[in-house]
């Protein structure tokens, strides 16, 4: 089967796309952005086309009499136990890695009871994961580092009260070693691990474990199929990294330009705003970029704004959003420089007002600058798309439907659930017409 990939290599995060000959979106996959962004545009794609099989998968299953009625809790079932094959298979690479890590002249402790207690906390980590990746189970990541991180940050603080070994150098080993694991390449289509999550699935039912070989011929079928790389292409913050010929690479604002085009095909505006920046973008009924506007390369008023004051007022970045919908007073923040606002953010507080009112003082601060912007690029025009990964957040999406209302009246604005893959549905839209005429 030819396949057509576009990866956007985003500050924050990179995103691959693979759509199949007739348009259709097979697989989407994302991972954190490194400082080798090759890598981390190997791991996205790698993802995407894992996640492609899964959507394979479904197809070839729709025919199973068995199945009527059950497919979605069957396919969520089964994904969550590849998830969790997968987080052990990683887990596994982490404990061999953290022990190699772990010597006598970095941690000035004995080597064998850094082994011993790392060897005792993973076995935790072991222990626990079924948990994680169980029926009903909820994780504010799906980043292996996150979840490990969290995991390993709690297990080694209470291994580490009993040890000689101090908690920060049980830190210093995760940390040296963490990036290793992300870094590694491996086969996602391993049958093995497929297999292995079937039956995980089929066990933890009996009406399930009655039809593991009505899906196990399926399953065997799709991991046989072939997925051709047709053609890449390369866009985003660091496409000029990737070692693509200047024929697999576009720019950031025509992929996006593009790629909100293909989601709502009406589209006349976009507003992208990402993790280091925020474009504005007018394209005509073709999805073909007219005009645009940039900010500059200031993380004033993107993600990296955001996710600084996450981290200045102890919260999770996808906290921020709740809580500022639950605000009863508008707060005019005056600064949008990520520096400022951290000191701002923190003189309001000891004057004793509201966090949710100051976060959402944040939220308007960050849409006003994106209304600049937009205004400069040729202002709003119906329909208007709103993407990229801060379009996820509920506080900027009310904000910014009731300024551009204040401003431009009426207009429908689209925000689609996978806005944060816009740029990389752009880039495979564009490969597949270097191919299909």
């Amino acid at each position: 089967m030819k396949t057509f990939i576009g990866i956007d290599l985003g500050s924050t995060t990179t995103k691959a796309i693979v759509l199949d000959d007739e348009k259709t979106v097979l697989g989407r996959g994302i991972t954190n952005s490194r400082s080798n962004y090759g890598i981390a545009a190997d791991v996205a794609k790698q993802e995407a086309f894992l996640d492609a099989r899964f959507y394979l998968f479904r197809q070839r299953l729709k025919d199973v009499p068995a199945l009527q009625n059950r497919l979605d809790e069957f396919l969520l079932n089964f994904e969550q136990d590849f998830r969790l094959e997968q987080y052990l298979d990683q887990l596994r690479d982490l404990e061999r890695i953290c022990i190699e890590n772990a010597t006598d002249e970095r941690l000035g402790q004995d080597g064998a009871e850094t082994r011993a207690l790392l060897e005792a906390v993973f076995q935790q980590l072991t222990d626990e994961a079924p948990g994680l990746y169980g029926p009903g189970s909820s994780r504010k990541s799906d980043f292996f580092r996150d979840i490990a991180g969290s995991r390993f940050s709690s297990a080694s603080e209470k291994a580490a009260r009993d040890s000689s070994i101090g908690f920060d150098a049980m830190l210093n080993v995760f940390d040296r070693s963490i990036i290793d694991v992300e870094n590694l390449i491996t086969d996602s289509i391993d049958e093995t691990k497929f297999m292995s999550a079937l039956d995980r699935t089929c066990k933890r039912s009996n009406d399930f474990n009655t039809i593991v070989d009505d899906v196990r011929a399926p399953l065997k079928s799709v991991l046989d199929t072939e997925l051709e790389e047709t053609y890449v292409i390369g866009t985003g913050y660091g496409r000029a990294t990737l070692p693509f010929s200047k024929e697999h690479i576009r720019s950031e604002i025509l992929c996006h330009g593009l790629g909100a085009h293909i989601m709502h095909p009406k589209t006349a505006t976009v507003l992208d705003i990402g993790g280091q920046d925020t474009k504005a973008i007018q394209v005509d009924s073709e999805g073909i970029v007219e005009s645009f506007q940039m900010n500059d390369r200031c993380a004033a008023g993107c993600g990296r704004y955001l996710g600084y004051i996450a981290d200045e007022m102890n919260l999770g970045l996808h906290e921020l959003g709740p809580m500022a919908m639950q605000s009863k007073r508008k707060v005019r923040i005056n600064s949008t420089c990520t520096v400022f606002a951290g000191a701002e953010l923190r003189d309001r507080l000891s004057m004793g007002e509201k966090r949710e009112d100051i976060v959402s003082g944040l939220h308007r601060a960050i849409i006003l600058r994106a209304m600049s912007i937009l205004s400069r690029s040729g202002g709003i025009r119906d329909q208007f798309t709103f993407t990229g990964g801060v379009a996820k957040n509920e506080a900027a999406v009310a904000v910014l439907k009731e300024i551009a209302f204040e401003n431009y009246g009426e207009v429908t604005m689209n925000v689609n659930p996978d806005s944060i893959y816009t740029g990389a549905l752009g880039a495979a839209t564009f490969a597949r017409r270097a191919v299909v005429h």
